[in-house]
């Protein structure tokens, strides 16, 4: 049997599937925090001082582990998504998929021709691939691809973006598009509610799975409820601080030193 992407089979059985975010170049906590139950690592590359280089390390030192390895590209572009998938990632994250242009875009970026446009040069990530057989085809059929709806523009075009074949996760950027909806980051308001109602419905009629922030159980099973399945959880850093506050630290605030 040909092997299969095990957040993509999850999704699919309509199990929850949950992510930690990497923001920092420590290859030690990414390998950690790889076998602690989460089902991904979204390394992060639009917000932080992560590079190629420590992605490679972070995709060798996590191959054999259970959590798949995503990265958040910094735009959409074909080049963005080729440099991360040739260091061997199982899924791309594009931000500000606010058009059906930019949603063919990033849905091709993951395909070789003739379903996209990728370019072939995978000789790294053909050493680490988890998939047996032809690379090629493995990484067409299982490469998962997930739009951030993050901006006003994109709710307006929501239906021609969650009809786009090759998207498979739309998940909500729910601080920026709080910021694009001119709320300053405000969650809980009617406005942006509105806007991920309307998210929700177009991703359901056109079969895409949802996603969305939620860094607490109690947040997860809330969403959940809503149809959401793909969950961005706390950072590297914030499960350090989570476990300082289990152990009764208080934290000092950055600016106090200084």
């Amino acid at each position: 049997m040909s092997w299969q992407h095990p957040v993509r089979e999850k999704l699919e059985a309509g199990e929850t599937v949950l992510g930690v975010t990497i923001t920092t170049p420590s290859i030690e906590a990414a390998a950690l925090v790889a076998t602690l139950g989460f089902d991904f690592l979204w390394v992060e590359m639009e917000h932080s001082p992560v590079t190629l280089e420590t992605l490679r390390a972070i995709v060798l030192a996590t191959r054999a582990l259970p959590a798949a390895v995503f990265a958040r590209v910094p735009a959409i572009e074909l080049w963005t998504a080729k440099r991360v998938m040739d260091q061997g990632v199982t899924g791309v994250i594009f931000p500000f998929a606010s058009s059906e242009l930019r949603a063919r875009t990033l849905a091709e970026a993951c395909r070789y021709p003739p379903l996209g446009k990728r370019g072939s040069g995978a000789g790294l990530a053909m050493t680490t691939w988890p998939g047996d057989g032809d690379y090629y085809d493995s990484a067409d059929e299982n490469m998962m691809t997930i739009a951030v709806i993050e901006e006003a523009q994109a709710v307006e075009n929501i239906e021609a973006i969650a009809r786009t074949k090759g998207v498979d996760v739309l998940f909500i950027g729910t601080s920026d598009l709080s910021f694009s909806l001119g709320l300053r980051g405000r969650q809980r308001e009617p406005l942006l509610e509105e806007a991920i109602a309307k998210i929700v419905t177009a991703a359901k009629k056109h079969g895409k799975f949802l996603g969305r922030p939620a860094g607490s159980p109690e947040l997860v099973e809330q969403y959940r409820e809503q149809g959401f399945q793909f969950f961005q959880s706390q950072t590297e850093l914030g499960l350090l601080r989570l476990g300082a506050k289990a152990l009764g630290l208080k934290e000092i605030p950055a600016k106090a030193l200084y």
